[in-house]
């Protein structure tokens, strides 16, 4: 049986330090989960990384003009073909090495690892005809969908990852409206239902748990899909300090649960795993909401139902995965 590799946290650091793939310095917001997620998936990189980014904030920030933060090969992409360029780049890779073009030149590496990350409007909404078509080819890559639930870049606009009560630009809270009226889409299930190796979620601030999927991801045969928890003290209107705290709350709370799917069959992680087993572990979803400002009408005494109705959806979903995965 193949050893399970375990990540060591003095090492990656160390290996991050010596070949610097992501640069410090680039211009995401203080707090932001992204670059946190970025410097995680370059961690567990087993071999060369090839990286396919769609529109978003990652893209902006991390590469404006003259300045770049990448020391990897790196394309910015529209956000609704992310996917099909990432396709693209792989199938490439399979023809020249079957071709066996460069195979005596040491300056050619084909043996390398295609990420393409997306936000959740370049996920849930824009990018996933092509998305879809990629999962359905089984085009080898691995998709990283950082979400941080609504257009952050270009406005905090509502997207389909956006959650249930939630104040943005284009669900704003007043007499007609009380923030978004429908919950997320449930995008891990329509990635499942694709039938593809690997999928999984998971929280930056559990970095050990984040890593180890990535190199799982890394080392599917097949596409693979991490739906990373990313958060936006910007669009959320939490404080930079949370970060972590809050990216801790959305898995005790069960908002955010942390289970992977392999070849169709669900396994709780960590923290869920946890709570599976003991159902007294799991907070209400009211710790979670209390911190973030697009929450805060919610709090107000004629809209508790909102939270009601916020821990009952959650409780939906908390049940429906727990038959899933075998509880």
């Amino acid at each position: 049986m193949q050893a399970v590799w375990r990540p060591d946290i003095k090492e990656l650091a160390r290996k991050e330090l010596e070949t610097r793939p992501f640069e410090s310095g680039h211009r995401l917001c203080a707090g932001c989960g992204a670059g946190i997620i970025v410097r995680q998936i370059l961690m567990a990189a087993r071999k060369p990384v090839v990286w396919i980014n769609a529109t978003g904030c990652v893209e902006v920030a991390t590469t404006i003009f003259p300045y770049t933060s990448w020391n990897v090969p790196w394309a910015h992409n529209a956000f609704e073909n992310a996917a099909a360029v990432g396709s693209g780049v792989e199938a490439a890779q399979k023809k020249l090495k079957r071709a066996g073009r460069f195979a005596d030149d040491p300056d050619v590496e084909l043996d390398y690892d295609i990420v393409v990350l997306g936000g959740d409007g370049g996920t849930y909404d824009i990018g996933l005809q092509s998305l879809s078509g990629a999962l359905e080819r089984r085009h080898k890559f691995m998709y990283v969908l950082y979400d941080n639930e609504a257009y952050m870049n270009t406005g905090i606009q509502r997207s389909g990852g956006t959650p249930f009560g939630a104040r943005t630009t284009t669900t704003p809270v007043g007499k007609v409206i009380k923030g978004k009226p429908l919950f997320k889409k449930p995008i891990m299930d329509i990635v499942v239902a694709h039938q593809i190796p690997y999928a999984a979620t998971v929280s930056p601030a559990y970095w050990n748990d984040a890593v180890m999927k990535f190199r799982k991801g890394f080392e599917a045969e097949g596409p693979a899909f991490i739906h990373a928890f990313s958060t936006c003290p910007l669009g959320w209107g939490s404080r930079p300090e949370d970060t972590v705290k809050l990216m801790k709350l959305a898995v005790e709370t069960c908002v955010f649960p942390l289970y992977e799917v392999i070849n169709g069959e669900y396994r709780l992680n960590g923290p869920s795993l946890a709570i599976a087993k003991n159902p007294d572990k799991k907070k209400p979803v009211e710790e979670y909401l209390k911190l973030q400002g697009r929450f805060r009408h919610m709090f107000k005494p004629e809209n508790k139902w909102m939270i009601e109705k916020f821990q009952e959806w959650v409780d939906k979903q908390w049940e429906l995965l727990l038959k899933k995965a075998g509880f």
